[in-house]
């Protein structure tokens, strides 16, 4: 039925005109930004998940950043160990060249071995990367044992939603050279601790030189001395220091073992933090990405659409003006 008061035929292409307009304006947006999700508007849910895996990202890539800073501090304290375990083996080629040797020999050894000696500590105080320095430690004196070295290795979401931290602890205890701590509790560091000639950590007990050694006789690798410049060790005595060298590289190559099996965790936890960050993008990619070939092609059928709803649109018109036309 024709009518001048509703032209039903306009309306309902004016609908289908606005129809393909709105289709063709979501379509621009997600050609110009490459989202099909940009806003919460788009799919709720699935903004809210791709906005808590973004910072999720986010902060696996501070752990990545985390985990790079600390395998400098182990490559540096490794670095310093290594150097410090030829140091020590050099140490001990002196002691051996100095049993059955002349007082004056021993004397000039001595010098070599003090000079070696003053090296070491100079090894472990250089080992320092961004204010940490696992070598030359000074315990708080209300502690009794050194600080673990923790490495920022994981950032972790539970399924409730919960978030934690996982470290990499690096037990410094156990690799400290020296110990500069006062507290009569603390343990000293494997170079400047007193040691029997079996190995056995005590308390000082300093050997008179040129005497027979004792059982309970200690020396320290850090001042270990052939002579005082009066009294010269006994060859029962070089004995003796041989001893607590040989106790002192088994714990430094203990030592320099650690450090080496942590920087190999902090290097494979860093691969896999990198691999979960790809993961996570990919992921978050096929929850709101755009696909670029189908909203393309889309694009073309809108404005081909939007073209034929102008047309008939403006046909619908043309056929109102023709029933106006019969009473001019």
């Amino acid at each position: 039925m024709a009518s001048i008061m509703t032209n039903a035929s306009a309306l309902t292409a004016l609908q289908s005109l606005n129809s393909t307009n709105k289709q063709l304006e979501t379509t621009q947006s997600r050609i110009s930004t490459g989202y099909r999700v940009a806003t919460a508007s788009d799919n709720a849910a699935y903004w809210s998940i791709a906005t808590t895996m973004r910072s999720d990202n986010a902060a696996l890539s501070t752990v990545q950043d985390a985990l790079g800073l600390g395998a400098s501090k182990v490559d540096t304290a490794y670095t310093g160990m290594n150097k410090a375990i030829d140091t020590v083996n050099q140490i001990k080629t002196k002691l051996v060249a100095a049993s059955g040797s002349t007082d004056a020999d021993k004397a000039k050894y001595q010098i070599e071995i003090k000079a070696l000696q003053d090296q070491l500590k100079a090894y472990a105080d250089a080992a320092t990367f961004s204010g940490t320095n696992m070598l030359s430690v000074t315990t708080d004196a209300a502690a009794t044992t050194a600080v673990d070295v923790k490495v920022v290795s994981a950032f972790n979401r539970t399924a409730a939603g919960a978030a934690s931290i996982s470290t990499i602890d690096i037990n410094v205890e156990g690799i400290k050279l020296y110990e500069a701590g006062t507290n009569v509790g603390v343990n000293k560091g494997i170079l400047d601790s007193n040691r029997t000639s079996a190995g056995v950590e005590g308390a000082a007990s300093a050997p008179t030189l040129g005497a027979v050694a004792a059982g309970t006789d200690t020396y320290t690798v850090s001042t270990m001395q052939l002579t005082n410049g009066t009294l010269f060790a006994s060859d029962t005595q070089i004995g003796a220091m041989l001893g607590v060298v040989e106790s002192a590289l088994k714990d430094m190559t203990t030592a320099a073992t650690n450090l080496g099996a942590a920087k190999s965790r902090i290097d494979l936890q860093k691969t896999f933090t990198s691999s979960l960050m790809d993961s996570i993008d990919r992921g978050v990619g096929q929850l709101v990405d755009a696909d670029m070939n189908k909203e393309s092609t889309r694009l073309q059928a809108l404005q081909v659409q939007q073209q034929l709803g102008i047309q008939a649109l403006s046909i619908a018109n043309g056929n109102s003006q023709s029933i106006l036309s019969l009473f001019r």
